[in-house]
């Protein structure tokens, strides 16, 4: 494992993020403040939250859409990304229907993701999978579904049902090979963890610990 990527190098990788209900501004403005000075990849939020943070911040600015659970019809998950995307949002995380892969209705998880991405464009999309609430064959097959729509990133996580695992980093990593790339998310608090993340093929690290992470 490479444990020795600098603070600056390690920062570029993370999505500074908070998504709890009860954030306050004050808060919101810290994550901007933090973003800006450790050089985090983007600042990451809920929709209500983006033009605040299009203004305080010089990093990207991601926000989530069906956050958390995925189960919001596509034509409102739609409404959603374009409204994030008309405020300043440069990268937007979408959660799938799961009950989609659950039933193995794979034609309808590529038709949401694959609206959501025309509705985000130019915009990056990442695609959280939930991989805690997938069995291996449905963490597989959801992310063809992604790379067939034209996502950008599969994430394995919202966190609040779990996190990251080394198995799923590796199992999709394995699946989108070249085509996507992958965000692992969800109980990373260490920088080992990251280090260990990237090192399995993460393109990107979703956290709430950024600040500890580059300064242990």
């Amino acid at each position: 494992m490479n444990n020795n990527k600098d603070p600056q190098d390690l920062a570029g990788y993370i999505d500074h993020t908070l998504l709890k209900s009860d954030a306050t501004k004050e808060q919101i403005l810290k994550l901007c403040a933090e973003a800006n000075t450790y050089g985090f990849k983007s600042v990451c939020v809920n929709p209500f939250w983006v033009p605040l943070v299009r203004e305080h911040t010089n990093r990207s600015v991601c926000a989530v859409v069906g956050f958390p659970l995925g189960a919001t019809p596509l034509e409102l998950k739609v409404k959603e990304a374009a409204y994030c995307l008309r405020e300043g949002a440069d990268e937007i995380d979408m959660v799938i229907n799961i009950a989609y892969a659950k039933s193995s209705n794979y034609v309808a998880l590529e038709k949401e993701i694959h609206e959501v991405v025309l509705a985000s464009s130019p915009a990056i999309v990442k695609v959280i999978l939930e991989t805690t609430l997938l069995t291996d064959e449905e963490k597989v097959a959801a992310a063809k579904c992604a790379v067939s729509a034209g996502a950008h990133f599969v994430k394995t996580s919202t966190g609040f049902f779990g996190g990251a695992t080394a198995h799923d980093v590796v199992l999709l990593k394995k699946t989108v090979g070249a085509q996507c790339l992958v965000k692992a998310s969800g109980g990373i608090r260490t920088r080992e963890q990251a280090l260990e993340f990237i090192n399995l093929g993460a393109s990107r690290i979703g956290t709430s610990s950024g600040v500890s992470i580059v300064c242990p």
